[in-house]
């Protein structure tokens, strides 16, 4: 086959318009295809043609279980983690109207951890002298910039982590290179900005709860394969297990656990 000869999508069928094929391990994907995979997916070089059929599946149900999401709890500004504590369900995303972005929905079972990671940089500040020159300041200063990324570890058939940007734009702290601030460190100078403490103190909260929810569900697991133990009914006096609610399964008066 030669490099420009048509070419068709091994998934849907229709035809590869120049620069739009998508390679697979044993075939080709369309732009329109490839679009419609998650967004956390990265896999597809290594994918077969099998595998992208069975996640586009995936992701055609998970319309179904987006239009049942029911936000109880939203963290974030720009990306948001949304909540639905009733379900047991999150999702990451910065759609609008979501059904038109299909955001995938994850059980709070299949978070594993959860990390906040601060990219950092930082450029010396020049000025210009009489003669045109560039020069340091002295003491010298310094631009540096900061983003958070809130790292989400999932066991999920298509992919295991969501990453996405906590701040919005990119936070810039000026400051001297004096000695003080030197050995104050990166994070000391970041957080003489307003705006690094918030996103610094967001990026936490959404640990936090994610964290919080993962336990939540193991504690539930762990209680649910406990094994049980008879009791005696204070009101009927018959020796049983509790039932789901607790309850005697003779006169279905509550029990103490």
């Amino acid at each position: 086959m030669g490099l420009f000869d048509k070419k068709f999508c091994d998934v849907c069928g229709g035809k590869i318009g120049m620069l739009g094929n998508r390679k697979l391990d044993d075939g080709n994907l369309c732009k329109d295809c490839a679009k419609k995979l998650s967004p956390y997916f990265s896999e597809r070089r290594r994918s077969t043609v099998a595998d992208i059929k069975d996640q586009l599946d995936y992701r055609e149900e998970n319309k179904a279980a987006v239009a049942a999401f029911r936000t109880t709890r939203t963290l974030g500004i720009g990306t948001k983690v949304l909540l639905d504590e009733d379900a047991g369900k999150f999702m990451v995303t910065s759609a609008r109207r979501l059904e038109d972005e299909n955001p995938d929905v994850l059980d709070f079972s299949m978070v594993t951890g959860c990390n906040i990671d601060i990219d950092e940089s930082n450029k010396e500040v020049m000025r210009r002298n009489n003669e045109g020159k560039d020069i340091s300041y002295v003491p010298p200063r310094f631009d540096y910039h900061f983003d958070f990324y809130c790292i989400i570890n999932v066991n999920h058939p298509w992919f295991n982590e969501i990453r996405f940007k906590v701040n919005n734009s990119s936070i810039v702290v000026q400051h001297t290179g004096s000695r003080m601030m030197q050995a104050a460190g990166s994070q000391e100078i970041g957080r003489r900005s307003n705006d690094y403490r918030e996103a610094e103190a967001l990026g936490q909260e959404i640990k936090r709860a994610l964290t919080q929810v993962r336990q939540s569900v193991r504690a539930n697991v762990a209680a649910a394969s406990k094994p049980k133990v008879a009791q005696t009914c204070p009101l009927c006096g018959a020796t049983t297990i509790p039932d789901a609610q607790g309850c005697c399964e003779y006169c279905g008066g509550a029990m103490q656990g």
